[in-house]
């Protein structure tokens, strides 16, 4: 979005702005210059990789990215905010004596890439007197060739004039279905991203994620209480077709009754229930019990420092009874609309082919990894889960999409129900807390029905529910079928110092859990 558009649109449109208002905008430095083609890529590539050959490594990949972002917030009637940034460099990473080195600059230019390079080896030899045990590298073949993702729409063509007008509709059909407050926003991120190697590999990636959003609120007036619900639609890997295709207006209005009815509704009597759980709660399960818990470098200790370990050590592999026989959990970045959905990872490993069980029939059999990680639980290569959040970071082993696959037979909600004497069906996520080792947890939601003899009934408030991961998994005995698959996730997911910010989709269907703790989480 260029500057003279932003301002034209804040000028034609500037009746619709109130307090507060913030506009910001960032620009490339000056000497960053984005390749047009992969061939020119390929020149600067190809210099700086001989160069890393000539100081001593014996590996050496060089990422080239632009990331174009920009974020719309709106309350009620009122544009709170409008940001775009566009951010480009490279990022040189090399392996000597099994350390690895890296550097990167934002200037694009052959003195800059030279420089990065000898520094990046610097570094590497620096760190060679506290290794202990050498980086050693599987056999990865090269790739040459282009990924896009596919979309009808790309979000930057469209005019923000387009998308502040969606966004008040939004506001204003909460508020006349009975909403206090609304605020609505979309965020969207177009990356892209050349990628060399020392094995031959020259990529070209780009791809788009969208996040539109609202969160609405109704408030008793005679006790102050409040309620809130936040809209459904998850984060996509998907261009403006998905935000169009999203009926805002019609859940907007279902929302807002949902929410004056969750005010009356009586609390939650604590105890041991039955659980239903629908998609849009049981993707963050999934991330926090399965995701988290399955990476490899969390596993040897790596994230010990910033965010814990893992249960599932190298020694369950294969081993630990993780869920129920029913449990198939499935690693990949190759799935439509996922938000870690690519062709290539950041080591260069291609996504086809490369899908993976994390739990196979209840079984924990696979972990995610990057390159250099396979050896140390005799796999034979990386399964494509690397992934820098920008060009002056490190690629790691970052979370795959991350799914609970559907029942096999045709199952619904009101199905798996039918076989609850006494239990709770919760929708929508909500907040969560987890042991450092992503073993015990709690979780709340958004909305909850009571099941009495087999039928979802009144709505109840102040649910939680908690339990240690595996326990939980293993008390699975009920899936629905693939036509109630839903695709959550987070364009946030956390991990590394410094940290890196990954998206990440979770799919899955509603599911059915016996005998979990549940919690008045409002009980004093």
């Amino acid at each position: 979005m260029k500057r003279r558009e932003f301002i034209k649109v804040l000028g034609a449109g500037s009746a619709l702005l109130g307090p507060p208002f913030a506009f910001t905008q960032e620009s490339p430095g000056a000497g960053s210059v984005f390749p047009d083609s992969t061939a020119e890529f390929g020149n600067r590539a190809n210099v700086a990789l001989d160069y890393a050959r000539k100081l001593g490594a014996s590996y050496a990949d060089l990422r080239l990215c632009r990331y174009v972002n920009e974020g719309i917030a709106t309350r009620e009637q009122k544009v709170e905010s409008i940001s775009s940034s566009e951010n480009s460099g490279f990022g040189v990473r090399v392996l000597v004596r099994g350390v690895w080195g890296f550097a990167g600059s934002s200037m694009l230019t052959p003195e800059a890439l030279l420089k990065a390079v000898r520094k990046a080896v610097e570094i590497a030899r620096a760190g060679s007197v506290l290794q202990l045990k050498p980086v050693e590298l599987e056999s990865t073949p090269a790739h040459r060739g282009a990924w896009t993702m596919k979309m009808k729409r790309d979000p930057f063509s469209v005019s923000i004039e387009e998308k502040i007008g969606l966004l008040l509709k939004i506001n204003d059909e909460a508020v006349r279905s009975g909403a206090d407050f609304c605020q609505s926003s979309m965020v969207f991120v177009r990356e892209e991203k050349y990628f060399a190697s020392s094995r031959g590999s020259m990529l070209r990636q780009r791809r788009v994620r969208s996040f539109p959003r609202f969160v609405l609120s109704v408030v008793d007036k005679k006790t102050g209480r409040f309620e809130s619900r936040t809209s459904f639609a998850a984060p996509r890997g998907s261009g403006y077709e998905y935000v169009e295709t999203h009926d805002f207006l019609n859940e907007a209005r279902q929302a807002a009754a949902e929410v004056r009815e969750k005010l009356s509704a009586p609390g939650v009597v604590g105890g041991v229930k039955d659980l239903l759980i629908h998609p849009t709660n049981l993707w963050l399960t999934i991330h926090e019990t399965v995701g988290h818990p399955t990476e490899l470098d969390r596993a040897f200790g790596y994230e010990a420092n910033f965010a814990g370990t893992s249960f599932a050590t190298p020694d369950q592999l294969g081993v630990l009874r993780y869920g129920s026989p029913l449990v198939n959990i499935v690693g990949d970045r190759t799935q439509t609309g996922g938000l870690a959905t690519v062709g290539y990872d950041d080591d260069g490993v291609q996504t086809k082919g490369a899908e993976f069980h994390i739990v196979k029939e209840g079984v924990f059999s696979n972990y995610q990894m990057s390159i250099g990680q396979a050896g140390l639980v005799r796999k034979d290569r990386s399964n494509g889960c690397a992934f820098a959040d920008n060009w002056d970071k490190m690629p790691m082993q970052r979370m795959p999409n991350i799914s609970l696959q559907p029942g096999k037979n045709r199952m619904s909600a009101e199905d798996l129900a039918s076989d609850i004497k006494d239990g709770i069906y919760i929708v929508g996520d909500g907040s969560w807390s987890i042991d450092q080792q992503r073993k015990n947890f709690q979780f709340t939601g958004q909305l909850f029905y009571e099941i009495k003899n087999g039928k979802i009934g009144r709505m109840l408030r102040d649910v939680g529910y908690q339990g240690n991961s595996v326990d939980f998994w293993n008390s699975c005995d009920g899936l629905a079928g693939r036509e109630h698959y839903f695709l959550g996730g987070a364009f946030n997911c956390g991990k590394g110092q410094p940290m890196q910010i990954a998206p990440v989709s979770h799919g899955a269907v509603p599911a059915r859990f016996r005998r979990v703790n549940v919690l008045n989480t409002g009980a004093s």
